[in-house]
């Protein structure tokens, strides 16, 4: 089980410190993977009536040679430690009721992207 409280701060924190809108709305993708296409397609469904938008599942090939299926269960929402934090461990929950793997969550820089700046070693 990942420290999704410590997970999220970092992430919200490294948006805002990169100039993040601190009252945009963000899209919150939960992301899952598979192996077994019927297993992702229920919990699929579960996460669909709980109100997430979820994507069409697509066939990913890792490096090794294995394959699985992805999809992703978006939410927009405001970006606050708590709700995220709670979404996150009761959609690790639901996975694991599904035999899915859950990895984690992911979103965007919201804001003027101008206002983004890389540094030297990260153009």
């Amino acid at each position: 089980m990942e420290n999704w409280q410590e997970f999220t701060e970092d992430t919200i924190a490294a948006l805002l410190e990169d100039g993040s809108d601190p009252d945009a709305l963000y899209t919150v993708e939960h992301h899952f993977y598979d192996k077994d296409f019927n297993k992702l397609e229920k919990l699929a469904v579960e996460l669909f009536k709980l109100g997430y938008e979820v994507t069409d599942a697509e066939e990913v090939e890792f490096e090794d040679g294995a394959s699985a299926w992805v999809f992703d269960a978006i939410r927009e929402q405001s970006l606050e430690i708590e709700p995220i934090v709670a979404d996150a461990i009761k959609l690790e929950q639901l996975a694991k009721k599904h035999g899915v793997e859950y990895d984690g969550w992911g979103t965007y820089f919201e804001g003027d992207e101008a206002d983004f700046e890389l540094d030297d070693d990260e153009e």
